[in-house]
């Protein structure tokens, strides 16, 4: 994988703080430095910027309902 580690998103618009920076990553952008965020953190704060409870929304699968965010997801 490229840069397996790490990733990076611009945001805008839709209640996002104008800028803010969250984490950070070293030179190379391969290794986390500071404040690393899980995708499912990344994942409700997108859903919730989209007025949607990532805390009600939930999928079915093998006669399961499972979270987008699972249970670790809260929003940044």
């Amino acid at each position: 994988d490229h840069h397996p580690r790490c990733f990076a998103m611009w945001l805008a618009g839709g209640g996002i703080k104008r800028g803010a920076v969250i984490g950070e990553t070293d030179d190379f952008c391969y290794n986390i430095v500071k404040d690393p965020v899980h995708v499912h953190d990344l994942q409700a704060t997108i859903l919730r910027c989209l007025g949607v409870d990532h805390t009600r929304l939930t999928y079915k699968f093998q006669g399961r309902h499972f979270r987008l965010t699972d249970v670790h997801g809260r929003v940044v």
